[in-house]
């Protein structure tokens, strides 16, 4: 039996919600952002597209901070093609990173798991923005799935709902 074109729609979007979800868990050397422009609990409208369903969403801001955010590029220790331009790994998930900010084109060794194959890749630095990074919930505007503890969006990426 063949599935229907929106089975296969929402079957996607179903894969794409699990990916963006996490545990909550943060790295012990992060620090919550002393006076974020999104307090946590407050809610926000996603202005980034990292993943289909994300952009336009309401966001509930679980976490909030003050970090340096990369943009890498990596080759997924589960083999496949470069994902490019992924964002955003943060400072505390590079193993033996030393001083931030780190400059583009700097090799490092990813200790993050926001998607299979990450969590000990080596990556290249694309780009470095200090900021405050959040961890937001939120409910997918292509299929209606739920997103919890999604690391990390910036303070650009974010909009107020008002």
């Amino acid at each position: 039996m063949r599935a229907s074109v929106l089975e296969v729609q929402e079957t996607i979007h179903s894969i794409f919600a699990e990916q963006m979800a996490s545990t909550g868990v943060v790295p012990d050397s992060l620090e919550e952002a002393e006076d974020p422009t999104y307090e946590v609990g407050s809610q926000a409208i996603i202005e980034a597209d990292h993943m289909p369903g994300m952009y336009g969403a309401e966001a509930t801001i679980a976490g909030a901070f003050d970090t340096v955010a990369y943009s890498v590029t990596y080759n997924p220790t589960t083999g496949g093609d470069p994902v490019k331009n992924h964002k955003w790994v943060i400072h505390e998930e590079l193993e033996g990173s030393g001083e931030a900010p780190l400059e583009p084109g700097t090799e490092v060794t990813l200790d993050a798991e926001h998607m299979k194959g990450m969590d000990g890749a080596t990556a290249e630095i694309e780009s470095a923005v200090e900021t405050t990074v959040y961890m937001i919930d939120f409910t997918t505007t292509t299929g209606g799935d739920t997103v919890e503890n999604h690391k990390w969006v910036t303070e650009r990426e974010l909009s107020s709902v008002e």
